[in-house]
């Protein structure tokens, strides 16, 4: 048995052996030392012909699930090891094979498969300048397959790869060497990556595989024809899924080729920023959009609004089909509940598919399958008289599929047992050799009754018992106290301390009738078991499209709840290059604080005379909410969602890039503001005329004159029509900027409304037009709590910045008589007075009398210059008088 187990491990070097030993699991050498201390179990030792025992552990076999879930979070492969034959009819050991690998990609059932996520395995291929990425969800049967072009870098592939956060990454021999990608899917997403064989990479063999896969004759019916990094990333996606999962994959009946230009474009910062799926500090589902919105009643509905959250819509049409299957659902309540209740009764029709695909269903999942079947005919006449497009969409593409439940429900009984070996499953009268062998079941136990009744009545033996174990069958027992009554025909079998027991020729033929019946019953109801299985699987791809039926009628339900409990509206979308928003409303802020706490703001942007909205303030007043909210609105509305506003014009955008707030990257060596420039120039590059860009406090991470001249460059840019022009949200406490609006037309001014009530402020969170010259730095700080001889101090060093125009900060704090650290603290919280001390020192370097300036300034045409090279010489000339 250990020669057996040391060849399968041999083949299987990179996974822990899970060695079918009985009733259990038995994992030897460095795989139980490993599993004993990861999952925490008792480490002991076999001897096995070696010198030394071998460290062994083991887990029950009806508990295995949960382990090797434990095991694969860990980030191990599992291989399980299983009897291929039956022990009764081999000669010598049992012969024993690995069934299946189970990896983070392929796990189908513990706690590490969430019911509302996909759990996506991925492979990735580089064929003339083009990746291939293939997706799969090997539990739903999902597969997807798309091209980007890789000549700008591994940005665009990271951001698509952030939809799906793959568990699982495959990646041929080039990108898997020569880039850092491998890192980056390690550490963005902690998933497990592993390197594409060579030999797989062959394109004929690829073909071939995708060909007999779908059993057709041209990559032109699935649409891969002409996408070679494609097909070799299917290819290789597959024959991974087939070498680990030691099965057809017959569930995997369609792959979907997708371009990602079908969806708005969000990159790995923006979903991050604005907290579609999960918190950005916590990574919890609660406090984001998904959670707000997310009032699904099956796990494919929740599936499906996560994957629409994922990826907006951009096309008109297909929108408005959402919002006005959404509207209806919305207004009409009857129906919206009555597809509630049916809805809570269907399970997850599309993991279920995956179970009766791979063979590991029992009888259980398919009561669950007939139940949920059982209220397709009541939600199809549920939708018979809807109106929307969508709705009508939905209840013409139904399949009742009554031919499967009927099956399932004249085979299996209502609650059978989990075990599949031990009989039970199948209802009386749906197979008469079934039947008859319950019979003998049954007359045999009024035999065995017979029988003790006549042998007590023969014998006097008053407390005479027919009993049954594994080892001897039927016996009868007999106490030494009538030990003296037993007859010559009674064989005895056993000695006990206080009986005998015994056999009789006629007990010995009713045990063979009774247990032959049994271990037929037994064999013969899994064999119409497997039958039913089978029949059901050969209809995957009814019940698949079924239950995007169900998961498309559940996301919009979901939506129309959301609307209705949080009181949104329907937004206008249509191709325009406006936003108008009134009464806006941040979807997961109000969520928490309640609806009539929040203050709701306007926001108008387009592309001729609103399209940047300047906005100054303190922190802590709403500002980044404010920005953020308008996003998600916007972002809420190509969804096909209603959106909290009181009134909503949409134009639909191609993209939302936010830049709000940045950490160092120590990892790479990035500080904060080179992660902040990296985002800015990723924006300018891609963004477009129909993008929303949201961009907050750009430049603060460097000196104050370097931030503003970058932030003023960047207004400038992205206002030309012929550079960018791309509608615009921009946070600053850059209060020069403000001025930009006398320059440029499509700039507007607004700001946080604060009243001030002595050395205190209170934030109104009201966006109002204009701008404000005061950062009231020192005012949030008390708010932060900051020790008063602090502020105090703040307030004399501002004094002396305000007072002393002409001199900088430096020469300011080196006159002050007070300690370091005091100074430090206060250069902090006086940087922001610093900037707008700036312009007060232009009085300075007009009254200059050297002639080399007045000679510069003189000769300067002030119409002739930009805003950034006006600040440049000016910083220029107050070189020069410090000189």
């Amino acid at each position: 048995m250990m020669r057996q187990y040391l060849d399968i491990k041999e083949a299987n070097p990179d996974c822990i052996l899970f060695f079918r030993l009985g009733d259990f699991y038995e994992m030897f050498f460095e795989d139980a030392k490993t599993a004993s201390r990861e999952l925490e179990i008792t480490l002991t030792g076999r001897d096995c012909g070696l010198p030394e025992r071998a460290p062994m552990c083991g887990v029950p076999f009806h508990a295995a699930d949960n382990y090797v879930a434990r095991l694969v979070e860990k980030g191990y492969k599992v291989a399980i090891c299983e009897q291929v034959e039956d022990p009764s009819a081999s000669k010598g050991i049992v012969k024993r094979d690995v069934v299946r690998i189970v990896t983070p990609g392929t796990i189908l059932e513990g706690n590490t498969i969430q019911e509302g996520k996909n759990n996506y395995i991925v492979s990735i291929t580089s064929v003339n300048e083009q990746y291939g990425l293939s997706l799969c969800d090997v539990t739903t049967g999902e597969w997807l397959v798309t091209e980007l072009a890789n000549t700008e870098g591994e940005h665009k592939l990271l951001d698509e790869l952030a939809k799906f956060a793959p568990v699982e990454c495959m990646l041929d021999e080039v990108t898997f060497t020569e880039t850092k990608l491998k890192d980056t899917l390690k550490d963005r997403f902690n998933a497990v990556v592993e390197m594409i064989p060579a030999h797989v990479l062959d394109r004929d063999l690829s073909e071939k595989l995708l060909l007999s896969h779908f059993n057709i004759l041209s990559l032109d019916g699935i649409g891969l024809s002409q996408h070679p990094a494609c097909i070799l990333a299917a290819s290789s996606l597959l024959n991974y899924l087939k070498e680990t999962q030691k099965n057809e994959l017959s569930h995997l009946s369609h792959i979907s080729y997708y371009n990602v230009n079908e969806f708005m474009l969000l990159d790995s910062s923006t979903r991050r920023n604005l907290e579609l799926t999960e918190t950005l500090r916590e990574k919890k589902r609660k406090g984001s959009l998904l959670h707000v919105l997310d009032h699904t009643h099956t796990a494919m509905g929740a599936r499906y609004l996560r994957k629409c959250v994922e990826q907006p819509l951009i096309h008109k049409d297909a929108i408005n089909d959402r919002l006005e299957a959404t509207s209806e659902l919305k207004d009409n309540v009857f129906l919206r509940e009555e597809l509630k209740d049916y809805l809570n009764a269907i399970y997850d029709i599309e993991r279920l598919v995956g179970k009766i695909s791979y063979g590991t269903c029992n009888a259980k999942d398919l009561i669950a399958l007939k139940q949920s079947l059982g209220v397709l005919p009541d939600i199809y006449t549920s939708l018979e008289n809807a109106s929307s497009p969508l709705l009508k969409g939905l209840y013409e593409k139904f399949d009742l599929l009554s031919d499967l439940f009927e099956r399932i429900d004249v085979a299996i009984i209502e609650e059978p047992p989990i075990s599949l070996r031990e009989g039970g499953l199948i209802k009386t009268g749906y197979n008469s050799d079934i039947d008859e062998l319950r019979q003998i079941k049954t007359h045999g136990t009024n035999w065995l009754c017979e029988v003790e009744a006549k042998e007590k009545e023969k014998t006097g033996i008053k407390n005479l018992k027919i009993k049954y174990n594994k080892v001897f069958g039927y016996f009868l027992e007999v106490t030494n106290s009538y030990s003296n009554l037993v007859p010559d025909y009674f064989i005895r079998k056993q000695t006990l301390s206080n009986c005998e027991r015994y056999i009789t020729e006629d007990l010995k033929t009713i045990e063979e009738k009774i247990l032959g019946a049994d271990e037929k019953l037994q064999a013969l109801e899994y064999t119409l078991f497997t039958e039913l299985r089978d029949f059901i699987a050969s209809h995957m791809d009814r019940l698949l499209r079924m239950s995007g039926v169900i998961a498309s009628l559940d996301m919009l339900c979901s939506l129309a709840t959301a609307a209705e409990v949080n009181n949104y509206v329907k937004p206008l979308i249509d191709d325009s290059d406006c936003i108008d928003i009134q009464d806006g409303r941040h979807p997961v802020v109000e969520n928490i604080i309640g609806h009539h706490q929040f203050i709701a703001n306007d926001v108008y942007l387009d592309q001729a005379d609103h399209q940047i909205n300047l906005i100054t303030g303190p922190n802590m007043a709403g500002k980044s909410t404010f920005m953020r909210q308008t996003a998600l609105i916007v972002l809420m509305a190509q969804i096909g969602s209603f959106v909290p506003a009181t009134s909503a014009h949409i134009g639909v955008v191609d993209r939302i890039f936010t830049r709000v707030g940045a950490s160092d990257d120590l990892a790479s060596g990035q500080s904060t503001f080179m992660v902040e420039m990296m985002e800015v120039s990723n924006i300018l590059h891609h963004a477009t005329q129909k993008s929303l860009l949201i961009l907050d406090e750009i430049g603060r991470g460097t000196s104050t004159i370097d931030g503003l001249s970058i932030a003023w460059a960047i207004i400038e840019h992205i206002a030309n029509p012929n550079k960018l022009g791309a509608k615009t949200l921009f946070a600053t406490h850059y209060h020069e900027l403000t001025e930009l609006a006398d320059t440029i037309p499509s700039l507007k001014n607004y700001c946080i409304q604060v009243k001030e009530m002595g050395e205190t402020i209170i934030f109104l969170h009201k966006i109002i037009p204009g701008s404000v010259d005061h950062s009231y730095g020192i005012q949030v700080a008390n708010l932060a709590g900051l020790p008063k001889e602090v502020l105090d101090r703040a307030h004399e060093i501002m004094d002396s910045i305000e007072q002393a125009s002409s001199r900088d900060l430096r020469d300011v704090v080196q006159t002050s008589s007070k300690t370091v650290p005091l100074i430090e603290t206060a250069k902090q919280i006086a940087v922001e007075p610093v900037v707008s001390a700036v312009p007060e020192q232009l009085d300075l370097f007009v009254s200059h009398t050297e002639s080399e300036i007045v000679k510069t300034l003189e000769n300067l045409d002030i119409m002739d210059i930009t805003p950034l090279q006006a600040m440049q010489i000016l910083y220029d000339l107050k070189k020069k008088i410090k000189a």
